[in-house]
């Protein structure tokens, strides 16, 4: 399991495992917290094409869709 903090999401780098669109490598741009600093939004853009999506952040957690840093 990849250990993730809301704290220090902010501008992680991310591997995506299933490609699709040639879209491998993500960074985090955007995290939106609520009053008692729970992640509300968490946007991550794709490197080669700067798409943005929104994601659950709980998803980077799982180690068969997501791997911390650029590989």
């Amino acid at each position: 399991m990849n250990r993730v903090s809301p704290k220090v999401l902010l501008h992680s780098k991310w591997t995506k495992l299933n490609v699709e669109n040639r879209e491998k490598h993500f960074i985090i741009t955007k995290v939106l917290f609520d009053e008692q600093n729970n992640v509300v939004e968490c946007i991550i853009t794709a490197v080669i094409n700067k798409r943005e999506y929104s994601i659950n952040w709980r998803d980077l957690k799982k180690p068969t869709l997501w791997r911390f840093g650029w590989q």
